[in-house]
């Protein structure tokens, strides 16, 4: 039976307790018309640089970031330091293209990606077509963080079968339920200022501590196996590992602001200066994920997986486990639950975001396009916040009943999905060349070629593409973009011809600029 880390859960439930308080008194936080869409979903698109950079930062950077890429390192080695390329790749990304997006988001009123694609090429089945990618690929990623929260839960001694043992789960979820429908947006943004302060004080400390006590990096690099730092060259005839890891990293930096949290944090920006200043503060993040990935590193050196604590958390956890048994190890009761809760808070976060963007996309793109068209706004506020609630729900079950393994893998397929939305939204934003139905049909030959090749895969996400006898082995996501993208360009070339499927767009030229660039041109 485990014994309950008394200290560690006290700290814990405090900090916990604490940021269930701010998410409630969030409502009044800049207040707003809740009853309305854009106010509860977006917090009134009024956030500035500063808790715009945390609000992205809280969305995109979560507790299974903080738990899975140092699994990765532990159980992997050094292909799981693809995340820190990726994420500077990302953010030159997010300077150029998304302030376009948010000008026109701005302009037209539009929450979600489907109502861009919607008013961009005026076809509401490609814009059915986001709308469902966006959510299917948000589900599992929100059943994931509460696996975090999981994680750091049993770690702390509280576990149990049935549910007694889910019961931490489920009052957790709770919390997130209710805060989130109550204040919605503004909840997640508060909390995230506390919850990113707390990781930001854990991973330095962890990493000048740990080291200390090790006896420096040196001695920890020593200690990884030298087939986990990918010393060997790679096979011949194929490109190996190092294929990929750089189709991992560009194929996730073209994948990750497609998700629907990523662009409800964008639309809840004050201006698209706001967005272009994050692209350039983000990149903190950056540091801050190749700092956890080093933890991987750390807790091989530190033998956990020789401990006992980490044999009953590994039954359950894998992997996943090495971070909680390395911080068990290396530091005293009172640390470990301002870690944990820095891990449990960082759950809640994105989990509340990603809740409110699925219902956000459910609210806007089905049941108003397809469902109550003249529903009013109150209306339309509450289906929202009733479908954040079965969102949650939704996924608490995923955890509760679906074996750990399936829910992650269903995650992983997460990403081929989202990067099928880029050539409608990305390519959206600079050209109407694109024949909407081809579009589409693109989109459900990448979306189904990619699942396919998932599953035969045994459920990776990397898939070796042969030509001309040479193995290019890479991330799946980035190979079926490209025949996405050449199936989609091919056929507008013959509806084009044929005169066939003609879109109409509802924005103009001036949407996608800023106030300022309009003022000047004027002037």
């Amino acid at each position: 039976m485990a014994t309950i880390n008394w200290t560690a859960l006290i700290i814990f439930v405090v900090l916990f307790g604490f940021i269930t308080w701010l998410g409630f008194v969030a409502a009044h936080w800049r207040r707003g018309d809740l009853e309305h869409l854009h106010e509860w979903g977006l917090g009134g698109r009024r956030f500035g640089t500063l808790i715009t950079w945390f609000l992205i930062g809280g969305d995109l950077y979560t507790a299974y970031t903080f738990i899975a890429v140092p699994a990765l390192a532990f159980g992997a080695g050094a292909l799981a330091f693809f995340a820190v390329p990726y994420t500077i790749i990302v953010y030159p990304i997010l300077f150029v293209v998304f302030p376009r997006l948010w000008c026109v988001a701005h302009r037209r009123g539009y929450i979600t990606s489907g109502d861009f694609v919607r008013g961009r090429f005026g076809n509401r089945w490609l814009a059915l077509a986001i709308t469902v990618t966006g959510i299917v690929a948000t589900m599992p990623y929100i059943a994931l963080q509460l696996v975090g929260l999981q994680v750091v839960i049993g770690a702390m001694g509280v576990v149990g079968e049935g549910w007694v043992g889910d019961a931490p789960l489920i009052i957790a979820f709770l919390i997130l339920a209710a805060f989130t429908y109550s204040s919605g947006l503004r909840a997640p943004a508060a909390i995230a200022i506390v919850k990113d302060s707390l990781i930001f004080i854990t991973v330095f400390t962890v990493i000048i501590v740990v080291p200390i006590k090790m006896g420096g990096y040196g001695a920890i690099f020593s200690a990884v196996p030298p087939e986990k730092l990918l010393l060997k060259p790679p096979p011949p005839g194929s490109t190996g590992a190092y294929g990929v890891y750089a189709t991992l990293a560009l194929g996730s930096a073209l994948a990750l602001l497609l998700y629907p949290h990523s662009l409800t944090g964008i639309f809840s920006a004050s201006s698209a200066h706001a967005v272009r200043r994050n692209a350039a503060m983000l990149p903190a993040y950056s540091l801050v994920l190749g700092l956890l990935a080093l933890l991987g590193f750390m807790a091989i050196a530190a033998g956990v997986d020789k401990l006992p604590e980490y044999a009953a958390g590994f039954k359950q956890f894998k992997n996943n486990f090495a971070v909680p048994a390395l911080l068990l190890q290396m530091f005293p009761s009172w640390f470990v639950g301002i870690a944990f809760a820095a891990i449990g808070i960082g759950a809640l976060v994105p989990a509340a975001i990603m809740s409110i963007a699925a219902a956000n996309l459910f609210t806007r793109n089905i049941y108003k396009e397809f469902l109550r068209p003249n529903c009013s706004h109150v209306e339309e506020s509450q289906m929202a916040k009733w479908m954040s609630l079965i969102v949650k729900a939704g996924a608490l079950l995923v955890i509760i009943f679906v074996p750990l393994k399936y829910a992650i893998d269903m995650q992983l397929l997460g990403g081929i999905l989202i990067i099928q939305t880029l050539p409608a939204v990305i390519f959206g934003l600079y050209t109407r060349w694109f024949n909407s139905w081809a579009l589409l049909i693109g989109w459900a030959v990448g979306t189904a070629i990619g699942s396919i090749v998932f599953v035969q895969a045994d459920f990776k996400t990397t898939w070796q593409l042969v030509l001309a006898g040479y193995g290019l082995p890479g991330y799946t996501a980035l190979y079926t973009l490209i025949l996405n993208t050449a199936v989609a360009m091919l056929l507008t070339l013959l509806f084009k011809a044929l005169k066939f499927g003609v879109d109409r767009d509802e924005t103009v030229a001036s949407d996608y600029q800023p106030a300022s660039a309009l003022a000047r041109q004027s002037a």
